[in-house]
């Protein structure tokens, strides 16, 4: 049996599944230009991709294999690696958006494909109501998957002994506009520029750290100042490390005693929205609820891609999230409820927003996570539900800490005045703007144009 690997959401040795098939395999990764094209080109993803895949390559070689990277139209490059040699099939982990299902589609025409489960804990169809229909509610997909959780969802994938197929190693090959040629690995064979990152800090090191803080979690999760979350969300979304290792470490965790509970729920949420996005491919761009579209602002809009609103919380978190490409969760959702209520913009474009700076960007949980906020999601989420960003900020970050480490104009107001909107709009502040909208009358205005669209 001759395979063809291909890496996508798996980018690591230990615990993968492909790397437990036996047979002569040629393992590859693809740089889709669909996918690059729309992208900056000093994206900070594409330099930490490309630094992962450097890692992948050589924990490879190390087991005799080596990683041949591709940048071309994906049915392309199987065309042109069928033309080139003889394949029985090509092996992958699902990937579950509807661009990547065409995509697939369109290879398995080509070449037998075979799914392996591997992003996520469940099979898109495993966890379902009674009667085979997906649940909308999380509450009660939560209740069946942990039913349905055995020690089978974390077994770990053990190497097999393979050899690898005699390719040219160390090259691009470029498969576009029926040019074949190849070219040295580099991002600037690819149109990129490198842009800096973090120091990389591997996943185990990262449970590690994350250990003391788990007993805390579910107290401590939603203030982003405190850093008590486990910071694994990029690692998960490029398959740095298996869920399931993830889960086995949980396991060792809940033996020592600690309530492992509530980051066991997150990782479940991370499934619930999968496993939407699997079965209401359309709400990658459609509601699912009510008629909301929002009102078009470009003003508006230009203030918080910059991070100048004038409410410091929603400042923070965009400010946060384009000078490292990160921004936690709590001010996630704050910052999607002030762009759908209280500014009243289109959904959509909040999400793409997003979609071009996080570095962990995963569209199920991106698409899901901004309808809910929205008001138009599947989990129902009352339209009516609008965070206030001075009390959450109160609530979430009660000192400044988080508003002051990426606002410094804010750094010599104190915190009673950054959580009081009246008192905060009276300042003069130098070089950082009053608030472009007031919260009561904005979400006023929300609640006013919902009741139109529903009645």
């Amino acid at each position: 049996m001759r395979r063809i690997l291909w890496f996508r959401r798996d980018l690591r040795t230990d615990d993968n599944p492909l790397l437990s098939l036996e047979g002569e395999v040629l393992p590859i990764f693809i740089f889709d230009p669909a996918i690059l094209s729309g992208l900056a080109r000093d994206d900070r993803r594409v330099t930490y991709l490309f630094e992962a895949l450097l890692r992948l390559k050589a924990s490879l070689r190390l087991r005799g294999l080596d990683l041949i990277l591709f940048h071309g139209r994906p049915a392309e490059v199987f065309s042109w690696l069928l033309e080139n040699g003889a394949f029985d099939e090509v092996c992958a982990s699902g990937d579950y958006d509807r661009y990547a299902r065409e995509r697939d589609r369109d290879v398995s025409h080509l070449l037998p494909f075979r799914y392996l489960n591997d992003t996520y804990i469940f099979e898109p169809d495993e966890v379902l109501k009674n009667d085979g229909s997906p649940y909308l509610v999380f509450t009660p997909f939560y209740n069946r998957a942990k039913a349905l959780f055995t020690p089978i969802h974390m077994k770990e994938h053990l190497p097999a002994s393979q050899q690898l197929l005699a390719w040219e190693s160390g090259v691009i090959h470029v498969i576009a506009d029926q040019h074949r040629r190849t070219t040295p690995i580099s991002l600037e064979s690819l149109g990129f520029s490198p842009a800096p990152l973090a120091p990389y800090l591997s996943p185990s090191e990262k449970l590690v750290r994350f250990s003391p803080l788990l007993s805390c979690y579910a107290t401590e999760r939603d203030f982003p100042a405190l850093g008590a979350t486990s910071h694994l969300s990029a690692d998960l979304r490029f398959g740095m490390i298996s869920i399931r290792a993830v889960l086995r470490w949980l396991a060792g965790e809940k033996k020592k005693g600690t309530d492992t509970e509530p980051f066991f729920r997150e990782l479940v949420f991370r499934e619930f929205y999968a496993m939407l996005l699997y079965h209401f491919p359309a709400l990658t761009a459609e509601n699912f609820r009510y008629l909301f579209a929002g009102v078009w602002n470009g003003e508006y809009a230009e203030a918080f891609y910059e991070g100048r609103t004038g409410v410091p919380l929603v400042d923070a978190g965009i400010r946060e999230l384009l000078e490292t490409g990160q921004m936690h969760n709590r001010v996630r959702m704050v910052c999607a409820s002030f762009w759908t209520k209280n500014l009243l913009l289109p959904w959509q474009e909040g999400e793409k927003f997003f979609a071009a700076h996080l570095l962990d960007y995963d569209a199920a949980s991106n698409i899901l996570s901004w309808q809910w906020s929205a008001g138009t999601g599947v989990d129902p989420q009352p339209y009516f539900r609008i965070f206030n960003p001075y009390t959450q900020g109160k609530k979430f970050d009660y000192e400044g800490e988080y508003i002051r480490r990426w606002i410094p104009e804010l750094s010599g107001v104190e915190a009673k005045i950054l959580h009081d909107e009246s008192k905060l709009s009276r300042l003069m502040l130098s070089g950082y703007p009053p608030p472009i909208v007031e919260h009561k009358s904005s979400s006023q205005r929300a609640l006013e144009h919902f009741k139109e669209v529903l009645y």
